[in-house]
């Protein structure tokens, strides 16, 4: 049940994908690439395994990215993407078990691989609309014209 006020529509195929970063890639950028050659209108992370040897996120309600040096495991990333850009989540955790997350951005470098798992619901589309109430373009979700 979709809660009132809120957008959904019904289920849809799903069709996975797999990649892999090799190392000093961009992991946004590797996965946006991915996303436009693949022509990807309603993807979604399913799973990720790999390393950074450099991170690069908007951390919450903060304005501008931050940078951190060292060395970090990918502890999960979520989110949405299609070939018009993507709206991921990245946790990373340190050599300490330090975890932390936010928004991805350009400059996350893959340390020695970035093994992902992509989804796509082929019956439907992914776009962003403005929305008045929290200022930001949010997803909106419509059945795809040419699905079967």
């Amino acid at each position: 049940m979709v809660a009132p006020g809120s957008q959904g529509v019904g289920g849809s195929p799903v069709q996975a994908f797999a990649l892999r970063l090799r190392p000093g890639e961009d992991l946004l950028l590797g996965l946006e690439r991915f996303a436009t050659t693949q022509r990807l209108q309603a993807g979604f992370v399913m799973a990720i395994v790999g390393s950074l040897r450099h991170a690069r996120i908007r951390l919450a309600n903060q304005p501008e990215a931050t940078d951190f040096a060292g060395t970090f495991e990918i502890v999960s990333l979520s989110g949405t993407l299609t070939e018009e850009g993507a709206h991921l989540h990245l946790s990373l955790s340190d050599g300490t078990g330090r975890t932390i997350g936010g928004h991805l951005v350009d400059g996350c470098l893959v340390y020695t691989t970035a093994e992902v798992i992509l989804g796509e619901l082929s019956a439907l589309t992914f776009s962003r609309e403005l929305d008045p109430e929290t200022t930001y373009p949010e997803l909106v979700v419509t059945p795809r014209s040419d699905s079967v």
